[in-house]
């Protein structure tokens, strides 16, 4: 199978884990009504969603290693496409939660067979441009999805949101029918893969470049987690005014994805992404002023926004592509672990966003200043392993 055939498959699979992120969102106060349930109990869902992502992730990746990409890939799209269908029968906020949980476990599948067919075709450099298209997908399922996701539920209701997800993962697991994949080296035991994802998270390039990424993913899962609230309830958009917002979101997000696709040989990875996790926290800490001096006006909280998703895209991609190729170990492992850290990193920072709900912006804004301050401080440490590593091969 050609690369370019495989990056396809790979953004198609990623786009449909990630949209299940965003697709919802404009349907959250509608769900609560549906459910008899309170909002905020409801914006649960998001955090459950990456928990339920991030618990298998380091399974898949070692049953990738096993048995293939095609077949764990197909039972990571079945199982997806099976909870997406069931949700719409959820009969109240609990039975919601634990089919939001299985859909997340699919999820968690489907995107760490995205990044591994990614990672078998690309290295160095251009393994980061094709993780820059894996970016653009994800973009288009945070922004896109959130436009779609408003669109059906106005005409058809918050369900046809949900069963759309299903009708496209069971038409992605018919394109992959006919389509070969390479086979894979298998591992020796199950165990021997928590001994090398041990070997792995204890090599300090690796934790630090896979950190950088996994705390500036998490300013997009607060802002996912508490604006819907916000933006919808003291700002008092409609559902499809919010659903509109994913087009600025996803312009910010194409972006820093393209100049990372174009730059990146030339610039060098290290200095892109110290200008993208810059840009990330500077965006947050215009968020963090607009909402403590300007309150009252909205553009002052998703405008900074789209700019620390502009950087954030540019650090995302290359981060992911340095924390491989300063892994101790080859195959999957590398993008499994790192996939496992950022959705779990996810999950707790969109549970702890979700205690800071409420219709005011500066608990947000606070928190991804911290966020995206962690990341700029990852990312020097990134240049200091560089640095070290470069001094070691010199001796």
């Amino acid at each position: 199978m050609k690369n370019t055939t495989r990056l396809a498959l790979a953004c198609c699979a990623a786009f449909l884990a990630q949209v299940g992120i965003s697709s919802y969102l404009p349907a959250v106060p509608v769900i609560a009504q549906s459910l008899l349930a309170a909002e905020d109990y409801v914006a649960l869902a998001l955090a459950v969603y990456l928990m339920g992502m991030a618990l298998p992730m380091l399974l898949w990746g070692s049953l990738g290693e096993r048995f293939g990409r095609k077949p764990v890939l197909l039972a990571a799209l079945a199982i997806y496409a099976s909870a997406s269908a069931a949700i719409p029968s959820a009969f109240n906020v609990e039975s919601f939660l634990s089919l939001r949980l299985i859909q997340g476990l699919g999820a968690g599948g489907v995107a760490v067979m995205a990044r591994v067919l990614v990672r078998d075709s690309f290295s160095g450099a251009l393994l980061a441009r094709g993780l820059s298209w894996l970016g653009m997908t994800f973009v288009i399922a945070l922004g896109i999805g959130q436009f779609m996701g408003s669109l059906l539920q106005v005409a058809f209701g918050w369900k046809a949101i949900f069963y759309g997800l299903a009708i496209s993962a069971v038409t992605l697991i018919a394109v992959l029918q006919s389509v070969v994949f390479p086979s894979a080296k298998k591992a020796d035991s199950p165990d021997s893969a928590w001994r090398i994802y041990t070997t792995i998270v204890r090599h300090p390039p690796f934790l630090h470049a896979a950190l950088a990424g996994g705390l500036g993913y998490g300013v997009i899962i607060a802002f996912n987690t508490c604006a819907p609230l916000i933006l919808q309830g003291r700002f008092e958009w409609s559902a499809a005014q919010y659903g509109w917002l994913g087009w600025p979101i996803s312009g910010a997000y194409l972006a820093g994805a393209l100049m990372v696709n174009r730059f990146v040989a030339r610039m060098g990875r290290l200095t892109m992404m110290s200008w993208g996790v810059g840009l990330a926290l500077t965006g947050a800490a215009l968020m963090l002023l607009g909402s403590v001096f300007a309150s009252g006006i909205a553009l002052l909280l998703w405008l900074p926004y789209c700019l620390a998703i502009f950087g954030q895209s540019m650090s995302y991609p290359i981060s992911l592509s340095l924390a491989n190729d300063q892994s101790p170990v080859g195959g999957s492992y590398a993008i499994a672990l790192s996939g496992f850290m950022h959705q779990l990193m996810a999950a707790l920072i969109g549970g702890v966003a979700s205690l800071l709900v409420s219709q005011q912006a500066w608990p947000l804004a606070f928190l991804c200043v911290a966020l995206a301050g962690g990341a700029f401080i990852c990312a020097a440490s990134c240049r200091t392993d560089q640095n070290a590593l470069r001094k070691i091969s010199s001796i």
